[in-house]
């Protein structure tokens, strides 16, 4: 009950934090200014994600010295040390432009700082009727490349009203009942504030968005739903299917982009308008629209990780087999969109 509390506690302090940062006369308020690889079209605060880190903090703090109900353990430290550490450059990035490999240096130092400190690991990879395989070795720096993935592809889908925010509050809220059922309460309560800190934010956030999390708030989140989630496959609250299933709406997204403009050879750190949910807001679709579809397709996979929690082998390995064609059926979709736009421009000359 204690933790409930203090979540809901969470949740007003970031309200109440993002509410002032919306202010002209906040301290802390930097402004995005439209540019061509812009989806906004007049310049907003985007600093939202000091509430949000600000708050999480807090409440994590409160948590271990005032209430001390262990809901964040030694891991969990080591997590919102590292957390902090990816906000504050990420902080310094949004106010000047950084380059890449200083903002990639940190993070690869956080995944390294966690996964050693924590002792976080991919401990084995499994597929449904074709078996489990152990990583051994490979593991730890196998977790550090996924912390330093989640940590930028959550970066990199922070780019319309609302998104970052959702998929944060749907994807963290599963992982926390999941670990709740199981009796993992140190997963369970620092997700829960985690969710708790950033719908504060959300409320601000929704279109028409009245402020961004910009970097200093996508960084960290990607960054702990990576480390929260590594945790709960190593504590066996799930495989690693789960977490990968619930954060698909962006996983999927941001690798498919990456690896298209890879094999174009363009430079993949510059920012760019090419993710799906950016097509389909281009082609005339409204933030609105086009998030409210998103939010639909979070809730379908995490309701698809919870019912692959109680399949068999062959209902999972099914499972995952209907998600990778819809994946393939959604993109030829966004396609189609862009398609029907061209010709009704065309149509109107």
């Amino acid at each position: 009950m204690e933790t409930v509390i203090l979540a809901v506690l969470v949740f007003l302090l970031s309200y109440g934090i993002t509410r002032h940062l919306c202010s002209p006369a906040a301290w802390l308020r930097i402004l995005d200014h439209p540019n061509e690889r812009s989806l906004h079209e007049a310049p907003t605060p985007r600093t939202g994600g000091l509430a949000i880190l600000g708050s999480l903090v807090t409440g994590f703090v409160v948590s271990q010295t005032l209430l001390g109900d262990g809901s964040g353990s030694n891991a969990g430290w080591w997590l919102i040390a590292a957390a902090v550490m990816i906000g504050a450059v990420s902080f310094w990035d949004d106010r000047a432009t950084l380059p890449p490999r200083l903002r990639f240096g940190v993070h690869t130092a956080a995944a390294v700082i966690v996964v050693a400190g924590a002792g976080l690991t991919v401990p084995q990879i499994s597929l449904p009727l074709f078996g489990a395989w152990s990583l051994g070795p490979l593991g730890p720096p196998l977790a550090v490349l996924f912390l330093m993935w989640m940590t930028n592809l959550y970066n990199f889908m922070d780019g319309i009203d609302g998104f970052a925010g959702g998929m944060t509050v749907v994807g963290f809220g599963i992982l926390s009942y999941l670990a709740y059922r199981v009796g993992q309460s140190n997963v369970a309560a620092l997700t829960l504030l985690v969710l708790s800190a950033t719908a504060g934010f959300l409320v601000y956030n929704i279109p028409p968005a009245r402020i961004f999390m910009g970097d200093v708030g996508s960084a960290p989140l990607g960054f702990l739903a990576g480390a929260l989630s590594l945790q709960g496959v190593q504590a066996q609250v799930f495989d690693i299917w789960v977490p990968v299933l619930i954060f698909s709406p962006f996983l999927v997204d941001a690798t498919t982009t990456l690896l298209q403009r890879l094999l174009r050879g363009e430079k993949v750190w510059q920012a760019h308008r090419e993710h799906y949910y950016q097509r389909l807001v281009l082609s005339g679709w409204s933030h609105r629209k086009t998030v409210m579809v998103e939010y639909l397709l979070m809730v379908a996979c995490g309701a698809s990780a919870l019912l692959y929690i109680h399949a068999g082998e062959t209902g999972r390995f099914g499972i995952l087999a209907v998600w990778a064609i819809l994946y393939v059926t959604l993109a030829k979709g966004v396609s189609r969109v862009e398609w029907q736009q061209r010709e009704g421009t065309r149509g109107e000359i």
